[in-house]
């Protein structure tokens, strides 16, 4: 099982330390930003940008208007969590704010969870009401991925186990503050003492599943991860992803990369034998979707759902069964 080392800090200057990770998402910098300072209110903010080998113009954007900012540009895209890392030895604050290029912080969102983790010092990782800019509500307050619940969900039997929490439980009052088990990593506020502790990301994640790993790791020394329903982030989604390609139809197919990275997380979370457990069920999800879009269209043909599970099994493959990453 890897470990992540705590990394050694600089001393306490300010009150947040923003660490912005960017991938050809130029065009967003500035709303971003600015959204950012309205927020600031009386806190002292450090501002730390790592430019993931954008090939668009966000290089000369950044080196033209954020001098401001400590600037990393890195030549290769070391990937999301890697990136968030290389920021801890440049960190002053007594809280590090995660935030995506495409989150989009409300007026009073830093000031109000500032003073929510300020209140509660046993609370070290907290996420925000997370709102499209058409106003509604995504999901926000999650529950850890299991073999069962990502199978119930890809398989579309969901309805008959009713019991089960799935990672994206929306039918809980969203107005409401509550501890959960993990928070989406476009605005994620840590405390400066949990990341003495455990450190941030495993670097073996390249994209997803980092910000479920960590939390997981909080909360299993004791932190709360926390759903601050008090404050609103405006998300768009996907903006760094698009770069790289069209999301397939309906976002239905899965990449590469979060099949990798959600092997490697039940194989440290669960096990070999919770990993295995997985793959066949994901196999027999993936059949049955296909099986019934075969049937629909009046066609034995395997259809959609086998990209799926060829992905699925060369996955397991090339990561020695979530052991190793392949980037």
């Amino acid at each position: 099982m890897a470990t992540v080392d705590a990394p050694p800090l600089k001393p306490t200057s300010v009150d947040v330390s923003v660490v912005v990770v960017n991938y050809n998402t130029a065009h967003l910098l500035h709303e971003m930003r600015d959204a950012l300072n309205r927020s600031q209110g009386s806190l002292t903010l450090q501002t730390i940008i790592i430019d993931n080998a954008s090939r668009d113009d966000s290089v000369q954007m950044l080196r033209r208007d954020f001098s401001d900012a400590e600037l990393i540009f890195n030549s290769l895209n070391v990937g999301f969590g890697r990136a968030n890392n290389q920021a801890l030895p440049l960190v002053t604050g007594r809280y590090v704010l995660l935030l995506n290029t495409d989150a989009f912080v409300s007026p009073d969102t830093l000031t109000k969870t500032v003073a929510y983790m300020d209140a509660h010092p046993d609370a070290g990782i907290l996420g925000v009401r997370l709102i499209g800019r058409d106003g509604v509500l995504q999901p926000s307050c999650r529950y850890f991925p299991t073999p069962l619940n990502v199978f119930l969900h890809r398989s579309g039997l969901r309805r008959f186990f009713p019991r089960v929490r799935m990672v994206d439980d929306m039918a809980w009052d969203h107005a409401s503050v509550r501890e959960c088990d993990w928070v989406p990593g476009c605005y994620y506020l840590v405390r400066r003492e949990l990341i003495a502790e455990v450190g941030l990301f495993d670097p073996r994640y390249f994209l997803y599943y980092e910000e479920v790993d960590h939390c997981r790791t909080a909360k299993s020394r004791g932190w709360r991860v926390v759903y601050f329903s008090d404050a609103e982030v405006v998300h768009l989604g996907g903006e760094s992803a698009k770069s790289d390609g069209e999301l397939t139809a309906g976002g239905r197919q899965l990449s590469a990369l979060q099949v990798e990275s959600e092997l490697l997380y039940f194989r440290k979370q669960h096990g070999l034998g919770g990993l295995i457990g997985g793959v066949f069920l994901q196999s027999i999800a993936f059949a049955t979707s296909g099986l019934k879009r075969s049937l629909r269209r009046g066609s034995v043909r395997p259809g959609g759902a086998w990209p799926q599970f060829s992905l699925l099994w060369r996955s397991l493959l090339n990561t020695s069964a979530g052991r190793r990453p392949t980037r």
